[in-house]
C-alpha cells in the first residue's frame, strides 16, 4: 500500500518550507534545520500549525525537547536551498552552519531570510504511523513578499508564476 499512496499523494501540490529548532549542549547551542512540505495551519484562534516529522527524526528528537521552532516558507529562488536541506542530519550540518537568517527573537530557532516565517512553541504531539504530528502555538510571524512561491509536484519543485490566478 505504501507505494501506492506515495504515487497518489505526488499528485497534490504543496508548498515548501524549512523548519529549524537547536539543542543546547555543553558546548553551546547547535541548530538544525530541515526542508518540509507537512505545514498546515490547523487553527486561527488560537493561533496553531502543525508539521509531520518521521518518528526516528534527530530533528525531531531535538524539537520535542526543546519544544521551539521556526519555519520559514520557501520562495523559487531557494530551490538549491530546499534540496540541501532535504537529507539526513550528518550531509545537511555544513548548509545549516551557512544559512542567511538569525535566530528569532521568541524561541531562538534559526528564521531564514524568507518569504514569510512562523515561530512556534510545542502545544502537542501525537504520533500517527510511522510520523509524529507536532502542533505549535503562533508566538511571532512575519510575511513578506520574495516572489514566486516554490512549490513540490510530481516529486520536484516548481513556480508557482502567478499566485493571483
Amino acid at each position: 500500500m505504501d507505494a501506492d499512496l506515495r504515487a497518489v499523494m505526488r499528485n497534490f501540490a504543496t508548498g515548501v518550507a524549512v523548519a529549524t529548532t537547536y539543542s543546547d549542549r555543553a558546548d553551546g547551542r547547535h541548530h538544525d534545520a530541515v526542508t518540509v512540505n507537512s505545514l498546515t495551519s490547523v487553527s486561527l484562534d488560537p493561533p496553531l500549525v502543525s508539521l509531520c516529522l518521521r518518528l526516528d527524526s534527530a530533528f525531531l528528537a531535538d524539537l520535542l525537547a526543546t519544544k521551539k521552532w521556526a519555519v520559514s516558507i520557501l520562495p523559487d529562488a531557494a530551490r538549491d536551498l530546499a534540496r540541501r536541506l532535504a537529507v539526513d542530519r550528518a550531509r545537511r550540518a555544513d548548509t545549516v552552519g551557512t544559512l542567511p537568517a538569525t535566530a528569532g527573537a521568541r524561541t531562538g530557532a534559526l528564521v531564514l531570510d524568507a518569504s514569510s516565517w512562523i515561530e512556534c512553541v510545542l502545544w502537542d504531539s501525537f504520533d500517527l504511523g510511522d510520523h509524529t504530528l507536532v502542533v505549535g502555538e503562533v508566538v511571532a510571524v512575519d510575511d513578506r513578499a520574495h516572489g514566486p512561491a516554490l512549490v513540490f509536484l510530481h516529486g520536484r519543485y516548481h513556480t508557482l508564476d502567478d499566485p493571483t490566478q
